[in-house]
């Protein structure tokens, strides 16, 4: 794979080494962003030109894995949303048990003004729509602007340059996180439909080995691999949506890593000793046994479940995400768009996302610090987290996602699409304008 993300040079700077992932992190999901919003356009372009007809004609066309009853037939767009999207969910897991164990929400005090923020960032919005939902046949989707994406809220703040950005960046971080954890919530709890208990057993079988390989030291991906497979197998034919499976699967990986960091400096100082000693005609094969041994070092010194992520974040970032994207932004904007657009669907989605994301961030952050629950981050200002609340609208993804599970009606999910669309558009706009106010008043005070 071509690496498309510039290398980060480590700072020398304390703060900048601690600010060092969250800003590889942004620079994956930014562009991630860019991407995104063209196979957006690409999507709204095809389905809604002359040749509109053969976008959901692609989508359509049935994959079959497997062989005699033992295969698996299901359209391109099932295998994308089921299957794809579970890898989505199995990086998102990894996200979060890092950000449990080592990261924002590693400690109650930390985690708790990102965590009551996402929390106020998902109830207000879901209580709007219902407020304007509850009594109609739309009424099952209030959990569409529930959600954050992450890609594009990071896109949008990088196009903001001021001193507050790296702060701003952290907490947008651990609440998008703590976001995307209610979404697998919610997924899982009210998105699913009749449940098989025996495959659900199964699945509960697959997890338990998961579990005993994690404590019995097992550290190649590939065991992990295979049974997370039959994980999202039994998932998949359960009725719990599979992608679930990809976030319990994630939870199982090891964390912990084999040597610490003064054993890890110890053993790098004698490869390199080593291949710095290196002479005669078989310099060059000692050098090359050196430098193996250092990378057999180096991946001891890192846990798999850190691996893993570095080494998935821009598979899911420039192609799972756009690709889902390019399958399910296809709304068709020709006909009656006003009523559309004043769907009561739309209507909600687009009230939950602009008015209600901004609204249940600020005040449930209001609130926590006010009570004592929770105290607002160094370098942090109400302004700041008022523009982070306002681009918390852009609920692409998730937002998509939750409708293909909510919806079965057609003019339902187009509905809610485009009310995703415009509501997305509304809150990059609104929370870029906010953040640049932020951003000039930080410069101000520098200066």
């Amino acid at each position: 794979m071509v690496n498309v993300i510039k290398k980060v040079p480590v700072p020398e700077v304390p703060l900048d080494r601690l600010l060092l992932p969250f800003t590889r992190f942004r620079q994956i999901q930014a562009g991630s962003g860019i991407l995104l919003l063209a196979c957006v356009a690409a999507a709204l372009v095809w389905v809604n030109s002359p040749w509109g007809h053969t976008y959901a004609e692609l989508w359509e066309t049935e994959l079959s894995f497997g062989f005699g009853k033992y295969a698996l037939a299901k359209s391109l767009l099932h295998w994308i949303n089921d299957g794809l999207m579970a890898v989505f969910f199995f990086v998102v897991g990894l996200e979060i048990k890092r950000e449990m164990l080592a990261g924002e929400l590693a400690s109650p005090r930390r985690a708790a003004f990102p965590v009551i923020a996402a929390l106020g960032g998902m109830l207000v919005p879901a209580l709007l729509y219902i407020a304007l939902n509850g009594s109609s046949g739309a009424a099952h989707g209030w959990g569409i602007p529930m959600a954050t994406d992450i890609a594009f809220a990071l896109g949008v703040l990088s196009l903001v340059r001021s001193p507050a950005t790296a702060m701003l960046t952290l907490f947008l971080t651990a609440l998008a996180i703590a976001d995307d954890l209610g979404a697998v919530v919610v997924v899982a709890a009210f998105y699913t439909s009749d449940i098989s208990w025996v495959s659900l057993a199964v699945g509960g079988g697959f997890l338990a080995v998961m579990v005993v390989a994690n404590r019995s030291g097992v550290r190649h991906p590939v065991a992990y691999a295979l049974l997370g497979i039959g994980l999202w197998v039994a998932f998949l034919e359960s009725g719990i949506h599979p992608t679930i499976a990809g976030v319990l699967a994630a939870m199982t990986i090891p964390a912990s890593r084999r040597i610490d960091t003064k054993e890890f400096l110890k053993r790098a100082e004698g490869h390199l000793k080593k291949f710095e000693r290196a002479e005669g005609h078989k310099a060059a094969a000692k050098q090359v046994e050196a430098i193996q041994a250092l990378q057999s070092t180096t991946q001891e010194a890192t846990s798999p479940l850190h691996r893993l992520e570095d080494q998935m974040h821009p598979w899911v970032a420039y192609a799972i995400m756009p690709v889902f994207a390019l399958a399910n932004a296809g709304v068709v904007l020709t006909g009656n768009f006003g009523d559309t657009i004043t769907n009561s669907a739309a209507v909600g989605v687009i009230v939950g996302l602009v008015v209600g994301k901004p609204l249940g961030i600020v005040v449930f952050s209001w609130l926590a610090v006010r009570l004592g629950l929770a105290r607002m981050p160094s370098g942090t200002t109400w302004w700041g987290v008022i523009g982070i609340g306002c681009i918390g609208g852009i609920g692409f993804t998730m937002s998509l996602f939750i409708t293909g599970l909510a919806f079965d009606d057609a003019a339902l999910t187009q509905a809610a699409k485009v009310g995703i669309l415009v509501a997305s558009v509304a809150s990059a706009t609104i929370g870029l304008v906010v953040l640049r106010m932020v951003g000039r008043s930080a410069a101000r005070k520098v200066s």
